[in-house]
């Protein structure tokens, strides 16, 4: 009897400790698939289901966290992109606009450099037409005053007498000495014989110096054709003007028989 019971006993124990181990078998095996990430598949009911089931679910939410929060940091990160994007757009718009701006700038500043310009080009040439116009005004004056005031002494002076003795009187105002008056005498008694009504039919020169044409004469007066003072006048002034004095007339006469 004592040996039976020891037997049992044994028996009891052995199943009882083989109990265990395959309980701890299954828990361990169960921690192992939850620990690699494989969802645990049903276990049998009790105490240690409900601990394995929680565990579960806490591993599953350890999981679920990161990859929310992966999601939440690429959903970021995308915004982020989109905002830098606009930032960028707005930026090469703004660039384009200041840019722009500064090429209108220069072109007003362009356009108005020329336009003072030219309003000064303007401005200098209206003042030097003034000025030449102002010139020219002047010279008509000084023209006239002269003119005048040859006139005035050419009406004072006029010598009286014969041809001869009003060219005698002359010679002073053309500022030649009376020794010019032995050139003169001979090279217009040789021309026209001192006559105030000379003509020369074949050249029409006419009166005491030969003007060719006469009508020339009625620059010294208008009565060229008939007063001696007036023909020797416009005769002594041409003298001057061409040969200087009366002996290079005279002397060019007698080169060429004229003068």
């Amino acid at each position: 009897m004592s040996s039976l019971a020891t037997g049992k006993r044994s028996r009891i124990i052995s199943r009882a400790i083989a109990g265990t181990l395959s309980a701890a078998g299954v828990i361990s095996a169960a921690g192992m698939t939850l620990a690699s990430g494989s969802p645990a598949g049903p276990v049998a009911a009790g105490p240690a289901s409900m601990n394995l089931t929680a565990a579960t679910r806490q591993l599953d939410a350890g999981k679920r966290q990161p990859v929310a929060g992966g999601l939440s940091a690429v959903s970021a990160a995308r915004q982020a992109g989109s905002t830098n994007e606009a930032r960028f757009t707005v930026g090469i718009r703004q660039y384009a606009y200041e840019q722009a701006a500064k090429k209108a700038a220069a072109v007003r500043a362009a356009r108005a450099a020329a336009a003072r310009a030219a309003a000064k080009r303007a401005a200098a040439k209206r003042a030097a037409a003034k000025a030449k116009a102002k010139a020219r005004a002047k010279a008509k004056a000084r023209m006239r005053a002269k003119a005048q005031a040859r006139a005035q002494l050419q009406a004072a002076a006029v010598p009286s007498g014969s041809p001869q003795q009003i060219a005698q009187g002359m010679l002073g105002q053309f500022g030649w000495p009376a020794s010019q008056f032995s050139c003169l005498a001979p090279l217009w008694a040789h021309e026209s014989g001192w006559s105030v009504t000379a003509s020369n039919p074949s050249t029409g020169a006419y009166g005491i110096p030969q003007a060719l044409p006469g009508s020339k004469m009625s620059a010294s007066g208008p009565d060229w054709e008939a007063n001696a003072a007036t023909q020797i006048r416009w005769g002594l002034q041409y003298i001057q003007g061409t040969y200087g004095s009366p002996c290079a007339a005279w002397s060019h006469e007698e080169s060429y028989g004229w003068y």
